[in-house]
């Protein structure tokens, strides 16, 4: 049987979380991105975009998530030479943690620049030989 936690007699409390996850991509793709050089448009601010609606529509997407009232969501992305880091923080005052929250905001920043990116990342075949996402984490959680 399938059901959601029961989390009624749990007293709210802040709660933050932040999640990590990595983009490899090729370096002339990244040089685009800096140059601000990609057909779609920005892609730094639309991914620090999608992460935050991401965060906010969690539970529309992963069946017996909470809704959560959220208080804030700061996102980061790293240039490397030829990977792109994400961090995404969520912050509540509620009963239960937002660690899968910032796990969702992660991940669809980085779909979201892949999405962006793909017409460079492509080879001869159509494929994606060396573009991958990677280590998505949870790096930190308190309950406060």
């Amino acid at each position: 049987m399938t059901k959601m936690v029961d989390i009624s007699d749990k007293e709210a409390s802040p709660r933050m979380a932040k999640a990590k996850g990595e983009l490899k991509l090729k370096k002339n793709t990244i040089s685009a991105i800096k140059e601000n050089n990609i057909k779609k448009g920005d892609v730094l601010n639309t991914a620090k975009t999608s992460a935050i609606l991401a965060v906010k529509n969690t539970p529309n997407l992963i069946p017996l998530c909470h809704p959560i009232p959220i208080n804030s969501v700061d996102v980061s992305l790293d240039l490397g030479e030829d990977i792109i880091v994400c961090e995404c923080t969520v912050s509540a005052h509620y009963t239960t943690g937002v660690e899968m929250e910032s796990l969702v905001g992660v991940s669809v920043a980085l779909l979201t620049i892949w999405d962006m990116v793909k017409y460079l990342e492509k080879d001869e075949h159509g494929q994606y030989p060396t573009t991958n996402i990677g280590k998505i984490r949870v790096i930190s959680k308190q309950k406060l």
